[in-house]
């Protein structure tokens, strides 16, 4: 069962009060997972009972998304409000330096969480922040028509929707490959987080001059892109390598941008290696 941890953050604006919503399974060492944009937790889910049987997965809610409030005023919004947060939320439950692995926006906080030595190890799966302006301006387009969609249908239509292979397309075909392997209540609850995202409109926006530029030379890094990947092109993986020269480029063929449905099997062996 999911658990909310509430705490407060000590920042040179105040004392913020924070609340994280978060999954946590199995035992070993620890693995941080964290979602894209417009996402929630269970983005991980089906991956995280095959990593729970070698590692401590804790599967967070972003600030602003899914079940946990957005960042509170005082915080800056984007990465430079959620990093502080999240090693705030490791230092609540008593874990230091665990490995980390995110998704497109949570891939970007992992590689920020590297830089600042908040981790042991990162993982990236299509990480945002190696893109063109074009490239940035074509994502953004295609995340605000996502957005627009997602609070324009009906929860009917939406669950009509998701009966169907067809309609599950219809709904998720954007970030997945193989947009048939969702069930059609992971389809109605992941459309309704885009919906309900209260921290979307200032996390896109932090994002415009979001680009990572930093080499982690002293930190293990893997670089995974989806070879199917529709919002975030996978020549994107090639400057990422390029600006981590040591890190790990990996090809997931077949998979679109949020892979971890489209490929279990894969994208846990990737995570698994990525964490040794």
């Amino acid at each position: 069962m999911p658990s909310a941890l509430s705490f407060t953050l000590t920042t040179a604006s105040g004392a913020h009060p924070v609340s994280v919503e978060y999954e946590r399974r199995g035992g070993g060492a620890p693995l941080l997972l964290l979602h894209g944009i417009g996402h929630h937790w269970q983005a991980w889910e089906p991956v995280l009972d095959i990593l729970a049987t070698e590692r401590d997965v804790i599967a967070v809610d972003l600030p602003g998304f899914g079940r946990s409030p957005a960042l509170p005023g005082g915080l800056p919004p984007g990465l430079p409000g959620m990093v502080p947060v999240l090693a705030a939320f490791l230092a609540e439950l008593g874990i230091e330096q665990p490995h980390a692995a995110g998704n497109s926006l949570g891939g970007l906080a992992a590689l920020a969480m590297g830089r600042e030595k908040l981790v042991r190890s990162v993982t990236a799966l299509s990480p945002a922040g190696f893109w063109t302006e074009a490239e940035r301006r074509y994502a953004f387009g295609v995340l605000r028509g996502m957005r627009a969609g997602a609070k324009a249908l009906p929860l009917s239509a939406v669950e009509l929707l998701s009966r169907t292979t067809p309609g599950r397309a219809a709904l998720v075909s954007t970030i997945y490959a193989r947009p048939g392997r969702r069930s059609p209540g992971a389809a109605v609850a992941e459309t309704r987080a885009l919906r309900d995202a209260t921290g979307f409109g200032s996390t896109l926006a932090a994002g415009r001059d979001a680009l990572f530029t930093d080499d982690l030379p002293d930190m293990p890094v893997t670089i995974a892109w989806g070879s199917r990947d529709r919002l975030l092109i996978p020549r994107q993986g090639v400057r990422a390598k390029s600006a981590i020269p040591k890190a790990r480029l990996v090809r997931l063929p077949g998979c679109g941008h949020v892979p971890m449905s489209d490929d279990p099997a894969l994208v846990a062996r990737v995570l698994l290696d990525g964490s040794r």
